[in-house]
């Protein structure tokens, strides 16, 4: 039986961690080898995620309910499932669609060269929405695992995004017509399962909100894994996801750059990096779910799985701890105030042009080797995080003697 260890890091329901069915209902299959757990029911699944201090639970259609299941099969299982949710006080706060795994989205689902095909993905999503309004979710994602191609002559890539705006404008409808106010989030992936994605990366997708017919209702899903297995950086991503105010939920795992999509427990791989994501979304003031998109070592078992789940909700929480620390460090916040008193202040009013400062900006002279002499240091605010993410920081010892350094000029 995994313990949850009483501490300040310990999971609760206020933190808003989620985990989809998927995810901790993973058997550990691959694309070279068998599945090695057995399949976990999803009303166990609620069970035991919410002893552990989870939220809510995610789930993409046939997650929950079969792909062939009859109506009354269907009534059954959801009824099933609304009782655990209701006995261990979880909630839906996302659900999704499965456009992936069944043969005839082999050419993609909203994107698939066959109209009959494309009516069928559209189908399909709208049953999925009603479901998920029925458990109660907010968020409606949409994950195009296989809007792509390998053989770029197979289809014109104008049309394809045609009619991926032609699908989310429809179900944009449709979510409007049956006033399920559902915040539509897209996931970005560049590629696998296809060769190449669609609007593979969040930036892509940003801009493809803005084509369609109503912007407002759809946002981004950006998700670790798929920022990183192409080397971008995800931090800076979720910042302009915020910035655009489009951030309407996001999936956290970890990912070794430039491998396959491996949906690693949070924070496994890249402290640093997930150290920035989580200080930028506490500051930021997000306030959606903080879903893990991730699972466990094909090495476990049921055991290892939930303690695979509660390691994601742990560093999150240690991470959030590092975050506040990082803002009450005296040495790090002089540090910032003494690189952004160099920087000198606005003095031309570059927020807002307007004929008067544009003038006075070309008239005026910059000494220009004096400001590419001038050093910024980096190197020390860098290492300074690193020692305390790292944990040699936050003593009183530590601080005084790391303090006595920073006003003797010490180089730490």
């Amino acid at each position: 039986m995994t313990k949850v260890i009483a501490d300040q890091f310990t999971p609760k329901k206020e933190d808003r961690f989620t985990f989809g069915l998927w995810t901790v209902g993973n058997r550990g299959g691959d694309p070279f080898g068998d599945r090695v757990r057995t399949a976990l029911a999803p009303p166990y699944i609620v069970k035991k995620l919410s002893e552990l201090g989870a939220y809510g639970v995610n789930l993409h259609d046939n997650d929950l309910v079969p792909f062939d299941a009859t109506p009354a099969e269907t009534d059954k299982i959801v009824a099933e499932f609304k009782k655990a949710l209701k006995d261990y006080d979880m909630k839906v706060p996302m659900a999704t669609v499965n456009l992936f795994y069944h043969p005839i989205f082999r050419d993609g689902a909203f994107t698939a060269s066959n109209a009959k095909i494309r009516a069928f993905a559209i189908q399909k999503t709208m049953k999925a929405m009603d479901l998920g309004a029925d458990l109660g979710a907010s968020v409606f994602v949409l994950w195009g695992g296989r809007e792509g191609v390998e053989v770029d002559a197979s289809k014109n890539a104008l049309d394809a995004l045609k009619w991926y705006r032609e699908g989310i404008n429809y179900l944009c409808e449709y979510n409007a017509e049956q006033k399920y106010n559902f915040k539509f989030a897209l996931e970005a992936k560049p590629n696998e399962p296809r060769g190449d994605i669609y609007l593979a990366t969040t930036g892509h997708m940003l801009a493809f909100i803005e084509t369609l017919d109503q912007p407002k209702m759809v946002g981004v899903n950006p998700e670790v894994a798929h920022e990183q297995m192409s080397g971008l950086n995800f931090y800076h991503g979720i910042a302009q996801a915020i910035d655009a105010g489009k951030l309407y939920h996001i999936d956290l795992n970890d990912q070794k750059p430039g491998r396959y999509d491996q949906d690693l427990r949070f924070g496994s791989e890249s402290i640093k990096p997930m150290f920035h994501l989580v200080r930028l979304l506490e500051e930021s003031g997000y306030k959606g779910s903080l879903h893990f998109d991730a699972h466990a070592y094909r090495t476990e078992d049921e055991e290892g799985v939930w303690s695979f789940a509660l390691g994601c909700m742990r560093t999150y929480n240690i991470l959030k701890e590092k975050a506040r620390q990082f803002a009450g460090d005296p040495e790090i916040q002089e540090l910032l105030r003494d690189i952004k008193a160099a920087g000198g202040t606005d003095e031309y009013g570059l927020n807002k042009y307007s004929k008067d400062k544009a003038s006075k900006l070309k008239a005026a002279t910059f000494d220009t080797e004096a400001l590419a002499k001038r050093g910024l240091p980096y190197e020390k605010l860098d290492q300074l995080t690193t020692e305390l993410i790292l944990g040699v920081r936050g003593s009183a010892a530590n601080s005084d003697q790391l303090r006595s350094q920073v006003k003797a000029g010490a180089r730490v």
